[in-house]
């Protein structure tokens, strides 16, 4: 039987050096496993940055199985946009739309320690940038967009008439019982990739590609009904059966990545998803085939990915 706390212990080791803190939770069938190094503990509060996007796309699946709209409906039934672009094309990164809002890279490349960086991203903001852009032929290929999936919260909280974080509250974080997962509200101390400390970012009307902050304790909660049966489950199977081929290895689902390991490795599926920001880090992965799952969050901007998917690949074999 594989040894989770050991694994886990194994990882947090991996990841202290250069952060102030990180918590790495496993879950392999009805165990889980926390540990955590510095003050953090598993309740403690951080930004999880495009882990957001999965919740957004989440809420997507939970409105197409409600009958109240569909994947392939047209974002300009929603806010004025290029013709052609579908919700699907905005879950999955096939928008032909670019990384950020127009302007806003060349801005990130001169002035990369901007603090804040989208607190200027209100609706209006969006719509007029979204007006500038002449977008590649969607459905075509993929093409990573913070844009998009932000642009994809705002159409679906426009169809609700409730802010981002109140659909995301009843779609998904009342439903799973996650009690600190929202848009705001405080967080620990964070820090840069150089461990100076930094403010959280406020993301405005492009909450839905990074907005949320979340704790360990919630964020294994939701990889969990990702592997075994929740009230949202049906939503999370639509959400995983969408499926975008980007090259031989890796497709994107609706906000979920997904790469099959060579056989060498085990030939086991991995679904994942992290993100930063500037002053922290998550990451969330899972293999619904053998119902193990880690999630991993530092408070300091460094990515993680490399142990918590080896540690994903541990849990997988040992299952």
């Amino acid at each position: 039987m594989t040894d989770l706390a050991e694994l886990t212990r194994q990882a947090v080791q991996k990841l202290e050096p250069n952060r102030h803190g990180v918590v790495v939770a496993a879950l392999a069938g009805d165990r889980t496993e926390v540990q955590a190094s510095g003050r953090l503990t598993t309740g403690s509060r951080l930004e999880i940055g495009s882990v957001s996007k999965v919740f957004t796309s989440l809420v997507l699946a939970r409105l197409v199985e409600a009958g109240e709209v569909r994947l392939d409906q047209p974002l300009n039934d929603f806010l004025p946009a290029p013709a052609g672009i579908t919700l699907r094309h905005l879950a999955t990164h096939t928008s032909g739309l670019p990384r950020l809002p127009k302007g806003m890279l060349l801005k990130a490349l001169l002035r990369p320690n901007t603090p804040d960086p989208y607190a200027g991203c209100t609706a209006d903001y969006l719509i007029e940038n979204l007006s500038r852009i002449r977008p590649a032929t969607p459905g075509t290929r993929f093409r990573y967009s913070n844009l998009g999936a932000g642009l994809l919260g705002l159409a679906l909280s426009r169809h609700a008439g409730l802010s981002y974080g109140d659909l995301v509250a009843r779609e998904i974080t009342t439903p799973l019982g996650l009690t600190s997962t929202a848009v705001g509200g405080p967080v620990e101390p964070e820090h840069d990739a150089k461990q100076r400390p930094v403010q959280p970012w406020n993301l405005a009307d492009l909450a839905g590609a990074g907005g949320l902050r979340s704790t360990t304790t919630d964020l294994i909660a939701f990889a969990r009904a990702h592997v075994e049966e929740s009230p949202i489950t049906a939503a999370v199977g639509l959400a995983l059966d969408v499926e975008h081929r980007v090259n031989p290895f890796l497709t994107v689902r609706l906000g979920w990545m997904a790469q099959r390991l060579h056989d060498k490795l085990g030939g086991h599926l991995q679904i994942y998803h992290n993100g930063q920001t500037g002053g922290a880090f998550a990451f969330v992965g899972f293999d619904p085939e053998k119902k193990v799952g880690v999630v991993v969050l530092s408070d300091t901007a460094r990515i993680v990915d490399g142990p918590a998917r080896e540690l994903l690949r541990e849990l997988q074999s040992g299952a």
